[in-house]
């Protein structure tokens, strides 16, 4: 599955939001390094989805190119005051050799190492026998209702379904700005694009998700619904119609972004529900620069989690 985390339009996004990105490309490993800001005029290095190493094309064997790649790296967090490294590879080889180098599991993913794919090259009948059979009624009740599903401008709508979720759900969303900027910024002549769908019952805005595409793949990356119509059952036609359109369009991946079921239960449940693979990653790496910043950090997140 492609990666948009390592993309050229997903550093430029970054770069719009006014956070450095640092970008390496030598030996057979490639990644973009994004600086992260933290009190005291501190930071912290970020790789998501990388790097990306092609272990095949080193030749002369691997210990240079990553000696070589890792002291470009712990040089740049010493330039940028940065507190630590934090890496979340795709591949087991990458994170493996990242444990070898002094790299420690963290508990604290930004990225979600668990996710549900559903293959689009599947046929409709195939993609709705291997729905749980809950989903498939809850379509259908959905339609009995007359969901209908639109792609949408009305960013107020969803900014409203969002404050509403966030608030039952008691999770910190994303700032207002930054869903404007990720849904303006990859509107244009992009490699990424991105979308806002709307569920409309009788013309009231009552579920929404915004979809970013990326080669052939889609993912799920933001969604947010109304409570007080969770019996029309909205999300499920959602879903559903924007999964047919991904289809249609010759998408051949959908990526439901990200499960937990210790931390999201009714999430996760819906998101299985689809009847998709589960795609484990190997998940978050850390690697100390200042230790006693780093210590610093680590009690404070344990008092603010």
């Amino acid at each position: 599955m492609s990666t948009f985390l390592q993309s050229k339009d997903w550093f430029d996004f970054q770069r719009s939001l006014g956070r450095s990105v640092f970008e390496y490309d030598k030996d057979g490993i490639k990644t973009g390094v994004i600086k992260l800001p933290e009190p005291f005029k501190k930071s912290y290095l970020y790789i998501a989805h990388g790097p990306e190493a092609d272990f095949n094309s080193m030749t002369g064997g691997l210990k240079n190119p990553i000696k070589n790649f890792l002291v470009w790296l712990k040089d740049l967090a010493k330039k940028e005051k940065s507190i630590f490294i934090k890496i979340e590879p795709l591949s087991d080889s990458v994170a493996q050799t990242l444990a070898e180098h002094g790299f420690k599991k963290s508990k604290k993913e930004i990225q979600p190492s668990r996710t549900v794919v559903v293959d689009l090259t599947k046929s409709e009948n195939e993609l709705l026998d291997a729905m749980h059979h809950k989903t498939r009624y809850n379509v259908k009740v959905a339609e009995k209702n007359g969901i209908e599903i639109k792609e949408s401008d009305d960013f107020e709508s969803f900014w409203k379904l969002i404050k509403k979720t966030s608030k039952r759900d008691k999770f910190s969303s994303h700032s207002k700005d930054y869903y404007q900027k990720l849904l303006n910024f990859f509107s244009g002549d992009r490699e990424i694009k991105t979308k806002l769908h709307l569920a409309f019952y009788q013309d009231k805005p009552i579920a929404g998700l915004v979809l970013l595409t990326y080669k052939d793949s889609a993912f799920y990356l933001h969604g947010a619904s109304d409570y007080d119509y969770r019996s029309f059952m909205a999300p499920h036609k959602l879903h559903w119609e924007v999964i047919k359109k991904l289809k249609a369009s010759g998408f051949k991946l959908y990526d439901f972004w990200g499960i937990d079921s210790r931390k999201w239960p009714g999430v996760t449940r819906f998101k299985l529900g689809w009847g998709g693979r589960v795609v484990e990653h190997p998940g978050s790496f850390d690697l100390s620069i200042s230790w006693l910043w780093f210590l610093a950090y680590k009690m404070a997140r344990k008092l603010n989690p």
